[in-house]
């Protein structure tokens, strides 16, 4: 298919020679991190599951002296055919997750859910994005896009991701994780299934994902790849679950909270201990499940209004729950040997100079005060951990809670694995059958222009005292041939793994009527779509 020449150079020359003034500083920057871009060997995806290692590659290619010496305008053209002329889009994931990076990073990374459908907007409104969708909660802040060119894309998010939390783009890369098309849809699903999470086969991540879906109805930029992924992520969540029974005493990041708690206190203080939960959202309403389950008959609770508190009260009528409004805060840690933090505030709620003067808790429970802080950003201060006697913990310090945990569910893990792989095939299957979409469109429409023409003879031969009823069965009676006359090539435009068609027959198929029916364009999909962003910008 070929290029239009034209576009290239009026429209992209504007696009990519943007960025050539900037093209020996980027080559020079390139040259000097080789050896953690591409002089290492690209590991494979079973690699880039174990933990320990920080899942970053980037696409970057060996660039010879003498394509130094081209312009980035010939350089373009040279590689236009290669770049521009495939049919479909790239879905990628630009991710940074609690097994990657530190949650000093992630909460200046983080989205309010409230923020989603702006972020998603922005995200579209790049060059080379077409759809998106953002996942962020307290263990992962994670990118989904369609893009139109996988290095430029990549490049424009992290960008982005640098410019809305104030981190170097070069820290980002330190830490992120990239994972393309077939691995982004495996890792999705991971996700989903609670193979990924920090606590294994936890249920609410599932719950997470399904905001995602809810949030992205309406939202321009949450398109048909990107929502058909995320239900799909959905519906492998529940089969795993249900397959597998994975979740079956999984602990959650609030119960591992509330075990790292009690780890740290005396065991004789346990059930004596004062407790405080500062929030009763969906974090905090956990934390004060799992304190009664462990024998906590009384507890404080801090929140905005008392309405959910009441609600939670009324679940646990056995279990004493005292409302206290914000404005108390600080009264109320005061007179707590343990405080869980679990709120959506953006800034500290307890900082150096709020903690310093609290009386200090009896030596029954240790003599240190506890601050447990779930929240990403932090509701508890990282200077608090300057005072001898305060004790912080956050989501990162629940590892060794969980670490037993997750050995006793790894034999699941590896069921789940299985249905995992067998979803991501009908994904990509219902993806690939997107390919063909165009072409039964074309189509379509060339069938209709004929009909509509041929009718307009017919009905013009008949002159004009012809009945509503005839003419109408006229008109139904071209639509019906014209619809019987096309179903079998439709049948075989369509590829999604209700039948033993491969994708390369569907494909032949595809081009042999582009060819027959003169549907081809000389402008290739994603050019038109390049086209379009550069056009609706102006």
């Amino acid at each position: 298919m070929a290029v239009s020449t034209s576009f290239a150079g009026a429209k992209l020359e504007a696009l990519f020679l943007k960025s050539s003034s900037s093209s020996s500083s980027s080559r020079a920057s390139l040259s000097s991190q080789a050896p953690q871009i591409s002089g290492k060997p690209i590991r494979s995806r079973k690699n880039l599951i174990q933990r320990g290692a920080v899942r970053c590659e980037v696409a970057a290619s060996d660039v010879s002296l003498q394509t130094d010496k081209l312009s980035a305008l010939e350089q373009l053209k040279a590689s236009a055919a290669d770049r521009y002329t495939k049919e479909r889009s790239s879905i990628v994931v630009i991710g940074l997750s609690v097994h990657t990076t530190p949650v000093e990073m992630r909460e200046k990374l983080a989205i309010p859910e409230a923020e989603w459908p702006r972020a998603m907007g922005e995200l579209c409104s790049l060059n080379h994005i077409e759809e998106a969708a953002v996942l962020s909660t307290c263990n992962r802040m994670e990118i989904y896009v369609v893009a139109l060119s996988q290095h430029r894309g990549v490049k424009e998010v992290t960008e982005w991701m640098s410019k809305t939390s104030g981190i170097p783009v070069s820290e980002l890369c330190e830490h992120r994780f990239l994972l393309y098309n077939k691995d982004a849809t495996q890792h999705i699903f991971e996700v989903s299934a609670g193979l990924d999470s920090l606590v294994l086969g936890e249920g609410q991540i599932l719950a997470q994902v399904k905001q995602v879906v809810k949030v992205g109805q309406g939202v321009v930029g949450f398109g048909r790849n990107i929502s058909g992924l995320f239900k799909h992520a959905i519906t492998v969540g529940k089969r795993v679950r249900t397959e597998t029974n994975i979740a079956a005493g999984a602990v959650s990041v609030s119960s591992a909270a509330v075990e790292l708690a009690l780890m740290k206190l005396p065991e004789s203080s346990n059930a004596t201990a004062k407790m405080l939960v500062i929030g009763a959202g969906k974090m905090g309403k956990l934390v004060i499940k799992h304190l009664a389950a462990k024998g906590c008959t009384k507890m404080v609770v801090v929140n905005r209004t008392e309405e959910r508190v009441a609600a939670i009260r009324e679940e646990l009528k056995g279990v004493e729950i005292i409302y206290k409004p914000l404005t108390e805060m600080l009264t109320c840690a005061a007179e707590s040997d343990v405080v869980f933090t679990s709120t959506a505030s953006e800034t500290p709620l307890f900082l150096k100079e709020h903690v310093k003067d609290l009386p200090p808790v009896s030596p029954k429970v240790g003599g240190v005060r506890l601050f447990v802080d779930i929240s990403v950003p932090r509701n508890v201060g990282s200077c608090v951990t300057d005072i001898e006697t305060v004790r912080v913990y956050n989501v990162d310090d629940l590892k060794e809670v969980v670490a037993a945990n997750k050995e006793d569910r790894l034999q699941k893990a590896m069921e789940a694995q299985a249905i995992i792989a067998e979803e991501s095939k009908q994904f990509e299957a219902w993806r690939d059958s997107l390919e063909t979409v165009p072409t039964i469109k074309k189509l379509r429409a060339y069938a209709e222009r004929i009909r509509v023409a041929e009718l307009e003879k017919c009905l013009s031969k008949m002159g004009d005292d012809i009945s509503k009823k005839t003419k109408r069965a006229v008109e139904d009676l071209s639509k019906g041939i014209v619809n019987r006359l096309l179903h079998g090539p439709m049948q075989h435009l369509r590829c999604d793994g209700s039948d033993s068609r491969t994708l390369s027959e569907t494909l032949e198929n595809m081009h042999a009527l582009n060819r027959m029916f003169s549907l081809e364009t000389e402008i290739s999909v994603l050019e038109q779509k390049l086209r379009a962003k550069v056009e609706n910008k102006k």
